[in-house]
């Protein structure tokens, strides 16, 4: 996002129960141009943190403790305007289709997750 020769970078909150996958997407995200705003381990602080914070984009993992991924991105899409995109490290073929029809603007692999993939989706 341009705004009058400033870049504005668009904000990330990132929904996943591992740590260490936090940390990578943070990292590689902020890289990226993307201002990671905050974090989230399971889906009800996820949804709570979404309400509060209100970035532009939620990446959220397919698999939390507490909830499905799905079920928290269609959650989202009723109650914000964030953009959601899943993610997962399994490769299941459904997890593409399941991500738009919950809501979400689509699905990225977890080893795929860079800014140049959000920005596709987002687009």
């Amino acid at each position: 996002m341009r705004v009058d020769n400033h870049c504005v970078s668009p904000t990330v909150l990132i929904v996943d129960d591992h740590a260490a996958f936090r940390s990578l997407a943070r990292q590689v995200l902020q890289a990226d141009g993307y201002d990671v705003i905050g974090e989230a381990a399971d889906g009800r602080t996820g949804l709570d943190a979404a309400r509060s914070l209100q970035p532009d984009v939620v990446l959220l993992d397919v698999r939390l403790p507490d909830m499905d991924g799905f079920q928290v991105a269609g959650d989202l899409a009723q109650r914000c305007t964030a953009a959601v995109v899943v993610t997962s490290s399994s490769d299941d073929p459904l997890y593409p289709a399941r991500a738009t029809t919950s809501g979400a603007r689509g699905f990225v692999a977890k080893h795929d997750v860079c800014g140049a993939a959000l920005d596709r989706l987002l687009a």
